[in-house]
């Protein structure tokens, strides 16, 4: 991202270790380098608009270390490379440090536009995520890709691709407010930070329906297996 940290997707269900790396990763490159190497270029004299540029340096290269280590460049990093050299042009041409920040909310906004265009296809964009992430051929994976079989299940998946669509679209609006009617300095600041904001809040949302969702299609499992029963009248209620 130009000036922010990419929209972060759901987690991956990682070892501690490999968890421990992504987080370093994360507070290197994405918050704690750029934001570093920003104060010390202006501190230094250097303009505004060429320190932002400059700050994307370590973003960048977290992206291509973490493609190295993983043997593979997935879309969001795609994305955020592609927003980095189209904020470096921004602010080269226009020398304009307010529209390099907004540059910065593009990657957020792609995003945030796939999933809700996603809807129209065969499968929502959070349920290829998902699959993705657990792999198709792990027990957690072929789990996921069987009960696509389900309507509920379907619907489920769509509606958190919907939040997660229009909470980004909301994260864009937000960052265009402050980059507005605050400095640079506050406005680069709340960049860094407010992806993962959205993306903690969401992942603690979408973990809280998911189980839901899950003890709601149980319940319909037994009330097939014996309508008669109290829990069963329940849960045809929630059909």
């Amino acid at each position: 991202m130009t000036t922010g940290s990419p929209p972060p997707g759901p987690a991956r269900p990682y070892k501690p270790l490999t968890r421990v790396r992504q987080i370093a990763m994360i507070l290197v490159f994405d918050l704690g380098g750029p934001l570093l190497l920003y104060t010390l270029l202006r501190s230094g004299g250097m303009s505004t608009v060429a320190a932002l540029i400059l700050s994307g340096i370590p973003p960048a290269l977290g992206i291509v270390i973490g493609a190295v280590v993983d043997r593979r460049l997935d879309i969001i990093g795609v994305v955020v490379l592609a927003g980095l050299v189209v904020g470096t042009v921004a602010g080269l041409v226009s020398d304009n440090a307010r529209l390099y920040l907004v540059e910065g909310a593009v990657p957020s906004l792609v995003f945030a536009l796939a999933c809700l265009g996603s809807l129209r296809s065969s499968k929502p964009l959070i349920y290829r995520f998902a699959v993705e992430l657990l792999g198709p051929d792990t027990p957690k994976g072929r789990q996921v890709v069987g009960a696509w079989q389900y309507p509920g299940f379907r619907r489920a998946f769509s509606v958190i691709t919907v939040a997660w669509g229009v909470a980004y679209l909301i994260e864009v609006a937000a960052r265009l407010v402050v980059v507005e009617t605050t400095s640079t300095e506050i406005a680069l600041l709340f960049s860094k930070l407010i992806p993962y904001a959205f993306a903690f809040a969401l992942s603690g949302w979408t973990l809280s329906y998911g189980e839901h969702e899950k003890k709601k299609a149980e319940r319909l499992a037994a009330a097939a297996e014996d309508p008669g029963t109290p829990s069963a009248v329940a849960a045809d209620a929630e059909r």
